[in-house]
């Protein structure tokens, strides 16, 4: 059992389905596929960290080669020839002979050989010659088919671009520059800048940083984000508890950083875990599981049939010999060999349609996922609405127009260094406010405190002509009258700061939620002077604030919103909307889309309830508003946990954990590096309805799956029974064991096509999901049809042609091939729709040339000048309306009892 255990799951295994690394997102993004230099041992490694965090800097830079200011193009291109690029060791592609040898050894093959080895041995050899052939074209095929297959799914991922921001010096010397450049161009001792949103590029030491908070989580677990500081490290402290290391494939949660390269590729400490463990399995997905759950069913079925055949056909013909290699025959029979491939082809070729329709699918299995989707949790902001915000206005406090409200907000917008969002584009495009405000003579930046998803709000301090400084807020309303102390009034009369009493608290609500009913987006602007001696700033500054006023952002919905939602909600998948912005806007952006809300949760209500509540609650409810990352990815948890197959897609900081919560996160190209690494699936274009498609073309490719596995599972049970009943009553062997791989290996080859067939609009209308108990039933169902029509070819081939005896057995033997294949062949358009064939639902071009070519094949076998290689004979004409009776007697049979099924059982 143990045996065939291993046999079987290294043969079922899809090398580009199933097998990646367990880090598979953060490899996804940072490697290219390219040859990584050699890893750095794990002791060594740990040893070099501590060096680096415990060193000055001078002497740090200096023994990278490097400069305080960066490096030069020269200096970075010497050391990229000498370190080699940024990528860490994964499961490359294997070399052609190794792929090909892979493709040889299954059971399929292993048995062919043997069988071909004995015939050499007993002097036979043309059915060496015959056997030898099936094997290269077996092999072959799989080769081709699964080389294209993997070749596509290499092209597609160099489709998402990941870069970083790194300070470059020219040859001609002058100061360093901040570049764009795809991280396998970073090198030991380039300075790289980093801001919220951004994956650590490489294995770092930290130059300066402003509230640095860094998530981990990906390296050691540890799922609170760390502070990072600039300070050198204490000798002896292990380079994980270094405060001034950054390491490859975590993310900065907030704040902003100057960063020193220090090791890239597999000398980074999770490339030196990458190369220990590149061969380990991911957990399977619950597609993976079912097909694994089905062919195990097989070979559990062929581990107690097996020996019954062997026993009997030993006993009753006295032959073991042959007995044993009929019985191996039917095991191969019954083994689904050409799985790997269709699985590995239908993906493959699912997502080569889907990029053409720009989506981009970083894993190959979650295509199926995409096709399994009932639930779409989105994101509003660049998502639902345009990823270009527009400033409508700035107002004062009671919402007249102010030029200086837009001058703070300016600012703040210009001076920030974090990330820059939609909202601070949309202030910065007023470019007149640089000369109006006298940017380069009067202001000086001194600090700031950058933005997190607690706060919602993030300040700049500058110096303005060195006399005084002045801090700049903005954020979210209610957060910022939490730090409120002054009200300033614009009136006739002057300008006057009032305190922020109860009555003034509530004008301003009122002042702001009328805006928010307009459908516009409302950050506050507050200020505070300080003293001009002050240098360092945090969230404690934070208070005393005087609000000044609000700008105010129209963010329009896309287009192809509202027919996306449209044809989504018309194939069954519900959408929702989880957003951080507040719920009023929210409803608007809605309603222009056509969304009918059914029911809105706060963030505020998420955290009132446990997990069971907020399970019923995201079942109910489709707008979800003021949510924090964590609720995101809470809500996500609660409906996958209600038995959804839940999508999310986002392209912020802040949707990074729903991104990862989700069977099946979605993202664009234009999103943060923490977005993009987190999703499945990257949307290259804007528009909605590639969604729709995206979905669309995940059904139909899983629907073709189904159809291989449910042909495979019934069309072998069938077999089983037939070989037992003609194994105890006749005198000789139903079938040769070469007969009954050559019909194996024909039928296999009848099915290349499944991946090109078309599907039913009916079965794709609704969201379809993986269920092997329905695979069970249905081949225990369909199955022992095709016995049926066994036993009267049988019985047609002994009473009616007289091959009742060992003379004859050839003749009874070509009888039974012929019927066998071409039942086996059309049961792939009998079952692969719940339809009428021929005549309700036609199968695709190839995939009928393709039954129509391995039938004419299966009769010219018996009946062409290849008889005697295969050890058939030519059948009598008379066999022939005996064959088209039996034939439609299975079709008819097939179609009463398929129509019964679909009453009783429906047909996914």
């Amino acid at each position: 059992m143990s045996f065939l255990h291993h046999l079987f799951d290294r043969f079922l295994h899809t090398r580009h389905v199933t097998r990646h690394f367990a880090r598979r997102l953060i490899l996804d993004t940072l490697t290219l596929g390219r040859a990584p230099t050699p890893a750095t041992s794990p002791d060594l490694l740990s040893h070099e960290l501590q060096r680096a965090a415990s060193d000055d800097l001078p002497q740090l830079i200096e023994r990278l080669q490097s400069d305080p200011a960066g490096l030069s193009d020269a200096q970075a291109a010497a050391a990229l020839t000498q370190h080699g690029p940024n990528e860490v060791e994964h499961e490359k592609p294997l070399p052609a002979w190794l792929h090909l040898w892979h493709c040889y050894k299954n059971p399929f093959n292993v048995l062919l050989t043997v069988l071909a080895l004995i015939s050499y041995l007993t002097e036979d050899h043309e059915a060496t010659v015959v056997i030898l052939a099936m094997v290269v074209l077996s092999t072959l095929l799989r080769f081709v088919q699964e080389g294209r297959s993997n070749r596509a799914a290499e092209r597609l991922k160099s489709l998402v671009s990941n870069t970083a921001t790194v300070l470059r010096r020219s040859d001609m010397g002058g100061t360093a520059t901040p570049r764009e450049l795809p991280i396998h161009q970073l090198v030991p001792g380039d300075h790289i800048v980093l801001s919220a949103g951004d994956m650590i590029p490489s294995d770092c030491r930290v130059l300066t940083a402003k509230d640095l908070f860094v998530s981990q989580s990906a390296m050691t677990g540890e799922s609170l984000p760390v502070e990072k500081f600039a300070e050198r490290s204490q000798p002896g402290t292990s380079a994980l508890d270094a405060t001034n290391l950054l390491f490859m494939g975590t993310n900065v949660v907030s704040g902003s950083a100057t960063a020193l390269v220090v090791a890239t590729g597999n000398h980074t400490y999770f490339g030196t875990l990458a190369t220990r463990v590149t061969a380990t399995d991911r957990t399977p997905t619950a597609f993976q599981a079912g097909v694994n759950s089905v062919s195990w069913l097989l070979i559990r079925f062929a581990l107690v049939m097996v020996p019954i055949v062997l026993v009997v056909n030993g006993f009753t013909k006295g032959d073991w010999l042959q007995a044993f290699l009929f019985a191996l025959s039917v095991a191969v029979g019954l083994t689904p060999e050409m799985l790997p491939m269709i699985v590995t082809s239908t993906l493959a070729k699912g997502a080569v349609l889907l990029s053409r329709k720009k989506v981009v699918v970083k894993r190959l299995d979650a295509i199926q996922n995409f096709g399994a989707m009932d639930v779409l949790c989105t994101d509003k902001t660049g998502t639902l609405t345009q990823d270009k915000i527009f400033l409508e206005r700035h107002t004062d406090v009671f919402g007249h127009n102010s030029d200086e409200v837009l001058a703070f907000a300016y600012l703040n917008s210009h001076y920030q260094s974090g990330l820059k969002n939609l909202l601070d584009h949309a202030v910065l495009e007023h470019v007149e406010l640089q000369t109006d405000l006298r940017l380069a003579q009067d202001y000086r930046k001194v600090d700031e405190v950058p933005f997190d998803f607690v706060r919602r709000r993030m300040s700049v301090i500058v110096s303005e002509r060195n006399d005084h400084h002045e801090l700049i807020c903005k954020g979210a309303v209610e957060e910022m009258l939490d730090v409120c102390t002054q009200v300033r009034v614009v009136e006739d009369t002057g300008v006057q700061d009032l305190p922020l009493d109860a009555t003034l608290r509530a004008r301003v609500l009122e002042v702001t939620r009328g805006l928010n009913n307009e459908g516009l987006r409302v950050v506050a602007v507050a200020m505070k002077e300080t003293p001009p001696h002050q240098t360092v700033y945090g969230v404690a500054d934070e208070s005393g604030l005087t609000l000044i006023g609000y700008v105010a952002f129209l963010d329009p919905p896309k287009e192809s919103t509202a027919p996306a939602l449209k044809a989504l909600a018309a194939h069954g998948v519900a959408v929702k909307v989880l957003t951080g912005d507040n719920e009023l806007v929210t409803l608007k952006v809605c309603r222009e889309v056509g969304l009918a809300v059914q029911g809105v949760l706060l963030g505020k209500d998420v955290d009132a309830m446990d997990d069971a509540a907020l399970a019923r609650a995201a079942d109910t409810h489709n707008v979800f508003a003021k949510l924090s990352p964590l609720h995101k990815e809470r809500l996500v948890r609660a409906l996958r946990a209600g038995g959804h197959v839940v999508g999310f897609m986002g392209d912020g900081i802040n949707d990074a954990p729903a991104l990862r919560a989700a069977d099946i996160g979605i993202s664009v190209d234009s999103a943060v590096d923490i977005a993009k690494e987190a999703a499945d699936i990257i949307l290259l274009e804007k528009s909605l309805m590639v969604l729709e498609e995206g979905v669309m073309e995940g059904r139909k490719t899983f629907s073709n799956m189904l159809k291989y596995i449910r042909m495979t599972a019934s069309s072998n049970f069938g077999n089983v029974f037939s070989v037992l009943v003609a194994s105890a009553f006749l005198p000789f062997l139903p079938m040769l064991p070469l007969h009954l791989l050559v019909q194996n290996l024909l039928y296999d080859l009848s099915q290349i096509a499944i991946p090109f067939d078309n599907v039913d609009e009916e079965l794709i209308r609704n969201p379809l999901q993986w269920n092997p108990g329905d695979i069970g039933r249905f081949m225990v169902f369909f199955g022992p049809i095709s016995s049926v029509f066994d036993i009267t070819t049988f019985a047609v081939m002994w009473h009616v042609f007289g091959a009742n005896n060992e003379g004859a057995q050839t003749l009874f033997q070509s009888g039974w091939f012929v019927v066998g294949l071409l039942t086996q062949t059309l049961i792939v358009h009998m079952i692969r729709t719940p339809k009428l064939p021929f005549v309700q639902s036609v199968a695709s071009v190839p995939l009928l040339t393709a039954t129509v070519l391995i039938m004419a094949v299966g009769i010219f076998i018996p009946m062409g000048p290849l008889a005697g290689h295969f050890k058939l004979q030519a059948l009598p004409l008379a066999y022939f309306p005996w064959l088209v009776g039996i034939l439609a007697g299975y079709v008819v049979l097939t179609t009463v009892m398929k129509r019964w099924y679909v009453r009783r059982y429906g047909w996914q």
